[in-house]
């Protein structure tokens, strides 16, 4: 995933860091990296400290796009002091490379991952990235009992969205685990 988040960094990172005077060009491909990398460790933080919902809600409509979404102020202010301490640009310049930066990237990280058309980002393997595989699936299964109602995860129509629902998921009568995962997110 890094991969792909490097690749999105550095097709938006063309007007606010290759073309940006503020930052010297002998720096431009590893302020970058450090913004794609900065996202990757900063959702895998969120992620790590139980930010599930935080990270769901991202998913949902043009969140990811929208600089007043906690996830994205949390990446946005992570990489802007990230740019001042190992490349010593100034508060400002920094603020509006990650100001830029972010939004863009995760717009089209989410918009692609929704894309059924778009194979090169897949919702369970963001979600795989981004949790480790390890205890934060099961945050991911809580996030999925409590918002799945909304997104039509309730496979029996018994009100509540739990084992048996992921039964009838994986049986075939619901399309599988993807399917509840595409539903969730939209996809």
């Amino acid at each position: 995933m890094l991969e792909q988040l490097t690749q999105l960094a550095q097709q938006f990172g063309v007007e606010s860091v290759v073309k940006n005077n503020a930052i010297p060009n002998e720096q431009n491909e590893a302020v970058i990296e450090e913004a794609s990398s900065s996202i990757f460790s900063g959702l895998q933080k969120i992620a790590s400290e139980g930010g599930v919902e935080q990270l769901v809600s991202l998913f949902q409509g043009d969140n990811a796009q929208n600089a007043s979404n906690p996830v994205v102020q949390k990446l946005t202010e992570q990489l802007t002091g990230s740019l001042g301490e190992k490349f010593g640009i100034n508060t400002d310049a920094a603020s509006g490379v990650a100001g830029s930066l972010i939004p863009q990237i995760l717009g089209s990280l989410v918009n692609k991952a929704k894309d059924p058309n778009d194979s090169s980002f897949q919702i369970s393997d963001i979600i795989a990235a981004i949790s480790g595989g390890g205890a934060q699936g099961s945050g991911i299964m809580d996030a999925i009992s409590k918002y799945g109602g909304q997104f039509g995860l309730d496979q029996n129509a018994d009100g509540k969205v739990d084992i048996s629902d992921a039964m009838a998921a994986v049986s075939g009568k619901g399309g599988g685990i993807g399917g509840i995962l595409g539903k969730l997110f939209g996809k």
